[in-house]
């Protein structure tokens, strides 16, 4: 005889849609019941809900690529609502995450052995720890997503378990209030989350410490370049064009600058992409500075030191406007990375962003004006 509660059955078909009176249909998402990573239905006392795996699709690691390489970030969304983990049962604990389908694919991932309910808040499409802070992964909408789920219908006990990275925005005695379910705050990685279940929902110092390791940072440096690149698409061949332009207007050539000085600027700003936008966060622990802006400046000085050293001679104008845009291009990709830090606040972000900006305009528009001076005067 088996002892405990026993998982809610589960639906052999998809229910029609006007039946769904637990998470709803969301007018601006659609049918949560036809995402393509939904296994079928669970069938509970506040009507049908979603079930979801652990295990990922390859149309799912797909996505994962392609938002990781910064297409479609702003779309990447699952519909907001109750889903069921594998066969949760009426005890079974309440995770809640965001709507950004990368965060939500995450948690299914780290959680894949738990019977668990996952009550996905409406983000926006963004992660927890930024709608925290924007406001999206607050307190409202986590009382409200409860009671629109019928989440006091479907669980024996009232406690919601929040990502530690979720507290920013939650006001936890107001949800209780609003809604009667006690908040939890979980450890900061989902991978910790059977563990913190198994210790009676309790966290390890370890579990509590937010980091920013070489993996994590890596991780950022396709998105950030895929962005960089996309504006280069259009920026090196004007760069090719005013090189051309200017071999017409000193004597050179238009073919002859547009293969000399023009492909030596591409190359200039690709080493200011990589500097600032791979190297920069790579090495983030180990270059000098607390600023980013300062951080992301030392690889665009060894960028320039290594344009000086293979710049063919003689070494002039042209070669100082690059060694002043390279830093500076450097310097100001570096600081994209404050977003995904745990080392800034917004108040030092802000007041970064206003000592530093207007040096770095400063030094790419003199090295730019030195460049053009360069072309004319050849």
């Amino acid at each position: 005889m088996t002892v405990g509660p026993q998982p809610l059955p589960l639906l052999t078909q998809m229910p029609p849609q006007e039946s769904m009176s637990c998470c709803g249909t969301e007018e601006s998402y659609g049918d949560p019941l036809t995402q393509p990573f939904v296994l079928g239905a669970v069938d509970t006392p506040a009507g049908p809900v979603p079930r979801v795996g652990g295990e990922l699709s390859q149309a799912d690691n797909r996505g994962t690529l392609r938002v990781r390489l910064g297409f479609g970030r702003h779309d990447y969304k699952v519909v907001p609502g109750l889903y069921a983990l594998n066969r949760p049962t009426p005890d079974s604990p309440v995770l809640v995450s965001a709507n950004y389908k990368l965060s939500f694919d995450h948690l299914r991932r780290e959680a894949r052995e738990l019977d668990a309910w996952l009550l996905v808040l409406d983000t926006k499409g963004v992660n927890v720890w930024c709608a925290a802070g924007k406001g999206t992964m607050g307190t409202a909408e986590l009382a409200g997503r409860v009671r629109a789920s019928g989440l006091e219908r479907v669980v024996s006990h009232r406690k919601l378990i929040l990502p530690q990275l979720a507290a920013p925005g939650v006001a936890a005695h107001l949800v209780k209030k609003h809604c009667g379910f006690g908040v939890s705050y979980g450890p900061v990685l989902a991978r910790d989350l059977p563990a913190f279940l198994a210790a009676g929902m309790k966290a390890e110092p370890a579990m509590r410490r937010v980091s920013f390791p070489l993996k994590a940072r890596t991780v950022l440096v396709p998105v950030e370049l895929t962005q960089v690149l996309q504006i280069y698409l259009w920026l090196l061949p004007v760069l090719l064009v005013l090189a051309g332009l200017g071999g017409l207007v000193s004597g050179a050539g238009f073919w002859s600058a547009l293969t000399g000085a023009g492909l030596r600027a591409v190359g200039a700003m690709l080493l200011a992409a990589l500097a600032g936008a791979v190297a920069s966060p790579i090495l983030l622990p180990w270059l000098p500075g607390r600023a980013f802006s300062l951080k992301g400046l030392w690889p665009g000085l060894a960028g320039a030191a290594l344009l000086w050293a293979l710049w063919p001679a003689p070494a002039g104008a042209e070669l100082w406007a690059w060694c002043l845009a390279v830093p500076a291009l450097s310097s100001f990709l570096a600081m994209n990375f404050t977003g995904a830090s745990t080392y800034t606040s917004l108040s030092g972000v802000k007041k970064e962003m206003r000592r530093a900006v207007p040096l770095q305009i400063a030094a790419t528009a003199l090295g730019l004006g030195l460049w053009v001076y360069a072309l004319v005067a050849a």
